[in-house]
């Protein structure tokens, strides 16, 4: 049996401190055992792990004990020896039980997804979530569990059901994003990555930068030099791309390039020397797919073709 990694995380906790001799909560695990038959389950799991590694490092036994026996301490110092043992043991046995998780984490029944430049696709999760697809994106979905997905590259719009017990969880590169409540568009492309939010919240990095995203708001994150920056955002704009819209906000003419491409299916590609951060406006897709000479009035850019590719600059 699978576990979502949020209730496994809450078994490795229960399993470490009821193990202290000291532990009283009791009533406090009992009401976390009893919230959700998967927890009984998870724990379990995990008190066999933890089990099952503490007898192979105790079985293995301290490197001295031979010239402990020989040297007959006092009892002070055969308290603090077997303290100092027991202790190593637990280490042991967690390390160990931490590369079970891992384990256990990396035994997804992972399926991918590509979709083709120009085309879009809507794949259904569980009920009432759902997940819109941008042209040339790849997304990576978990077969037992419906509540995980990685995206590899690529933009999507998340629909996703609130599930305060099973929050959905998303891998964008080493960055990790938790819904509450939520639609939400992820954007990922080359290094950079950035998460607009229409309803509820998301939570990034809940681990490091645990920054909440609200509605109204993006977070973008520069895959450079890893900065990130929050910014307020027009909620309406939040997946527009679904209905044949992109607008643009100091972008890049390589950006505008390749979002157009992702979306049309139409090569474009950004004039060498061009200023970074030069291209605002909004504009429908439809127009631009009949003529790509359109895009010239829409948003002020010089387009002319070269061979399969369209070049946009600067005026």
């Amino acid at each position: 049996m699978t576990f979502d990694e949020t209730i496994r995380q809450q078994a490795l906790d229960w399993a470490v401190r009821a193990g202290d001799p000291q532990f009283e909560d009791w009533e406090a695990f009992t009401l976390w055992l009893e919230a959700d038959p998967a927890h009984g389950h998870a724990y379990d799991a995990i008190a066999a792990a933890v089990a099952d590694a503490s007898q192979l490092v105790i079985g293995a036994g301290a490197a001295n004990d031979d010239g402990l026996a020989a040297a007959q301490p006092d009892a002070a110092t055969l308290r603090t020896t077997r303290r100092r043992w027991i202790g190593g043991a637990l280490a042991a046995s967690l390390a160990l039980v931490g590369g079970f998780t891992l384990w256990q984490a990396n035994s997804r029944d992972l399926y991918r997804i590509e979709v083709a430049p120009g085309a879009m696709r809507t794949v259904a999760l569980d009920p009432g979530s759902q997940i819109d697809l941008a042209g040339e994106t790849i997304i990576e979905l978990d077969r037992d569990d419906p509540r995980y997905a990685h995206l590899a590259k690529g933009q999507a719009l998340f629909t996703i059901r609130h599930d305060a017990q099973r929050p959905f969880h998303l891998k964008v590169g080493d960055d990790t994003l938790v819904d509450v409540g939520t639609i939400f568009d992820v954007r990922h492309r080359g290094a950079d990555m950035s998460v607009a939010v229409s309803e509820g919240a998301v939570q990034f990095n809940p681990k490091d930068q645990n920054q909440r995203i609200s509605p109204g708001q993006i977070l973008r994150k520069n895959g450079q030099d890893g900065r990130i920056t929050l910014e307020a955002i027009s909620p309406d704009q939040v997946g527009e791309w679904r209905e044949g819209r992109l607008t643009f906000s100091a972008a890049s003419l390589e950006q505008v390039a390749m979002d157009l491409t992702n979306s049309t299916g139409i090569a474009f590609a950004a004039a060498p020397g061009s200023s970074p951060g030069s291209v605002s406006g909004s504009l429908r897709l439809d127009p631009i797919r009949k003529d790509p000479r359109s895009l010239a009035a829409l948003l002020g850019l010089d387009v002319r073709q070269e061979g399969d590719r369209w070049i946009i600059g600067e005026r």
